[in-house]
Formats: C-alpha cells, structure tokens, sequence
C-alpha cells in the first residue's frame, strides 16, 4: 500500500492577511478546516509551522504539528525541510502540499490526484479546473491559467496572463485555471527546492515555472470542485457563503 503524506505549510506573517490561519471560518479556524478536510482523505495529514501559535492552536483540536523555523522563501522549501526531518527514513510514495488558506479543498480531491500521480511518470502533478474565457476571472491576474495538453496530461506553462490566446476573437472556449496543490515524488521535491529561480519564474511570480524550466514535468488532472482560496480578510465572507 502506497504511503502518502500531506503536509500543510502555515505562516502566520501575512502583508495581507496577518494571522490567516487562525482566522474564524463559521466558527472554526481555517486551519482546522483544511487539516479536516486532508485528513478524511486517509493519508498522512500534518500542519507545518514556525509560529507557536499556531503549533499549539493545531495541537489544541488534536492535529499533527511539525515545527520547522528555518527562515525560508515559500511553503516549498519549509515542507521540503519538513519531509527531510520527519519523514525521509519511512518509505513516502508522494508528499502533497496543501496550502493552508484552500478550506473547501475536499479529501476526496486529494484521494484522485494522489491515484492520478501513483500511476504516472511525472516527478510533480496538481490540479486544474476548466473554466469558460467568458467568465471574468480570465482576465484576472491574480486567478492563475494553466496551458494543459489534454492527451497527455502536461501542463506545458503557467501564466497570470490570458491564455490560451484567440487570435481571431469573438469565440468562447474553455480554460483551465490552476488549483495550487502540488503532488511530489520525494527525490522531485528535494531537487525542486535545490534549483535556482529561473527567469519565467521570476517574471511571473509563479515557482511552479521553475520546475518546467529546469526540466521537471508537471502533470495534472481536472476537478470541476469551486475552490475559494483566502488571500484577505475579505475573502472569508465569500468561503462562509460557499458553505451555505
């Protein structure tokens, strides 16, 4: 049987949004929300962390807390260091990184994308949702697009930009936006956070692009589950009425 971990980075620095973690969704923490919610998937579930509050807030509803305080530059070099602390010693299959601020984000998710990756030959896989270039979110920045090649399941770029592009104009197709969990082989991650940031990356702001350029394939499969990512205090008003 495969051993699958999921680990969940947590910051409680925020420019945006200090403290999101432990902000109230309905009365429960987001954090708790997103640990739940890893958790039914069956797998391995544990919440990364290098703030005490936090760490003991997860202790407190009964979770799995690693604490890692090494100053790093994203979620992926801290669960990166997580898994080489925690984990390297016991034979993982894959890691998934589930970022803490994804509280609808359902197990059962992660139970396709885990079978999806288990099966493929790609060193790193996540998610996409199609969506239509009618729809306004097309031409949002902030909202992340995929360029998915359906036969093979790469995702060949990333962008904040609107893509794919219609020349011609005046036609509605589909689009894929990009959910951001992220599936690894443990040799990939290790690698992963090992590479220098590559131009694309940095243009794009997107360290998913990292991986392409330096030759690490990302593969991908569809959920059509609406996922409302916090990124500020705003956004808890529009995951509270979701879950109505």
């Amino acid at each position: 049987m495969a051993s699958i971990v999921i680990l969940i980075p947590a910051r409680y620095g925020s420019s945006r949004f200090p403290g999101k973690p432990l902000a109230k969704i309905r009365g429960i923490s987001m954090i708790e929300r997103v640990y739940t919610n890893c958790k039914n998937s069956g797998f391995q579930t544990a919440v990364v962390t290098d703030n005490h509050e936090i760490e003991e807030h997860v202790k407190k509803f009964g979770g799995n807390v690693l604490r890692v305080d090494d100053d790093v530059p994203s979620g992926s070099e801290r669960i990166a260091l997580a898994y080489d602390r925690y984990y390297k010693n016991k034979s993982v299959d894959l890691v998934i990184n589930v970022q803490g601020d994804e509280p609808l984000l359902q197990g059962d998710v992660l139970k396709e994308l885990a079978k999806f990756h288990l099966n493929s030959p790609y060193p790193i896989a996540t998610l996409i949702r199609p969506r239509k270039s009618s729809e306004e979110d097309f031409k949002n920045p902030n909202v992340v697009k995929a360029l998915w090649a359906e036969k093979t399941g790469s995702c060949l770029y990333f962008s904040r930009q609107s893509i794919p592009y219609d020349r011609d104009g005046g036609r509605e197709y589909d689009w894929f936006q990009h959910v951001g969990v992220y599936s690894y082989k443990p040799e990939a991650l290790l690698q992963f956070v090992k590479l220098p940031a590559s131009r694309h990356e940095e243009l794009e702001r997107l360290e998913q692009l990292r991986a392409l350029d330096h030759g690490l394939s990302i593969g991908a499969i569809q959920t059509t589950q609406k996922l409302i990512g916090v990124d500020v205090p705003e956004d808890i008003q529009k995951v509270e009425g979701a879950l109505k």
